[in-house]
């Protein structure tokens, strides 16, 4: 396919979207709760990989930096995922720790938006959750200098063979460098596609610690 009709697909296929409804009546009037709802009917559906999400940081110039995670857990205190403190998002987030996700699940055509403020979860969280890990990643998370330049994949095969070695017959403890941080929500849309775009937007603000439930227009 040449780019000429790349293009003319890009801006010539269209399809509409079902007509699901998404009604102030049918939302949860706590968006952590209708995450929860939302979340098991997007499990209940197949769909793959329901926990990806896409998580936006800013660095200290303004710059924005966007990539897919898993969301591991959730509560009324945030989303929590879990990375190397010295990643690219670990660095963006000691200058700038205001942060976004974005679940989309195309198959149901949904997508929800989180923002809020990220802090890091307590060791004790981030040492539970690592000794659930595979042995495998955990390995991964010693040998990995997330979003460092390597020289070639060599590089990172012989950091994993000297951890293997280095634990051999041992626990793989936690790296001081990796754990979790949680996104403490103070805004959540959830949107629900609906036919001619006119979609249905449904979000909560957070204010004085209450959630406040609105219609967004399309």
């Amino acid at each position: 396919m040449s780019l000429k009709n790349v293009k003319n697909y890009i801006n010539s296929n269209r399809r509409d979207f079902a007509d699901q409804p998404f009604t102030e009546k049918m939302s949860s009037n706590d968006p952590i709760q209708q995450y929860g709802i939302w979340f098991e009917q997007a499990i209940t559906s197949k769909i793959l990989d329901p926990y990806a999400a896409c998580l936006s940081t800013v660095n200290s110039n303004g710059e924005p930096s966007s990539r897919i995670l898993y969301i591991r857990d959730f509560n009324s205190n945030g989303f929590v995922f879990y990375t190397n403190y010295d990643s690219k998002k670990g660095s963006d987030l000691l200058d700038n720790n205001s942060a976004a996700l974005n679940v989309f699940w195309g198959e149901l055509e949904r997508q929800i938006r989180i923002q809020g403020v990220i802090n890091k979860v307590s060791d004790s969280t981030s040492d539970k959750y690592f000794a659930a890990r595979p042995r495998a990643s955990k390995i991964g998370a010693w040998a990995s200098n997330q979003s460092q330049i390597i020289k070639d994949r060599n590089e990172l095969d012989s950091k994993i063979k000297f951890y293997e070695e280095k634990f051999k017959e041992k626990d793989v403890p936690r790296p001081d460098n990796w754990g979790g941080y949680s996104l403490n929500p103070n805004k959540i849309e959830f949107w629900q596609g609906r036919p001619s775009r006119l979609h249905d937007r449904i979000v909560y603000i957070k204010e004085n610690n209450q959630w406040a439930k609105s219609r967004l227009s399309p």
